[in-house]
């Protein structure tokens, strides 16, 4: 499963790896049939060639139904891009101090940590904005 940019978000697209022609080493084409958005049918061809540089060709609508149909004879097999890309490879580590620079001693939410604060509420505007 291969994904195409098209209004502003990552959609996934079906992938297909192509034969190759004589000055490229792999070539990959990634289908939209609609977009979720504008409805619009988007094709992109992705070629590695023998120097490793990327070119990418990209159709939209009636050119890439066409284009499409031209290399239907080419299709060798279905790629498997079975990656996630909304997961990210996050650790396990947990910050045990609080905003104060104090050792927490019970585990909070960090969304609603603040680093930087300080206890002292007498500063003056310009310390705060030097703080921040």
């Amino acid at each position: 499963m291969g994904v195409i940019h098209c209004c502003g978000g990552m959609r996934k697209a079906k992938s297909f790896i192509l034969q190759p022609s004589e000055n490229f080493l792999e070539v990959r084409m990634d289908w939209l049939e609609s977009c979720p958005c504008c409805s619009h049918t988007v094709i992109q061809l992705t070629r590695l060639s023998f120097d490793n540089k990327i070119s990418i060709v990209r159709k939209t609508n009636y050119k890439a139904r066409k284009l499409r149909e031209k290399l239907e004879s080419d299709i060798i097999s279905e790629a498997d891009r079975s990656f996630n890309y909304a997961t990210s490879p996050a650790g396990n580590f947990y910050l045990y101090y609080n905003e104060y620079g104090k050792k927490k001693k019970c585990f909070s939410n960090l969304s609603c940590l603040k680093l930087g604060l300080y206890e002292n509420l007498n500063l003056s505007p310009e310390t705060l904005l030097i703080c921040r």
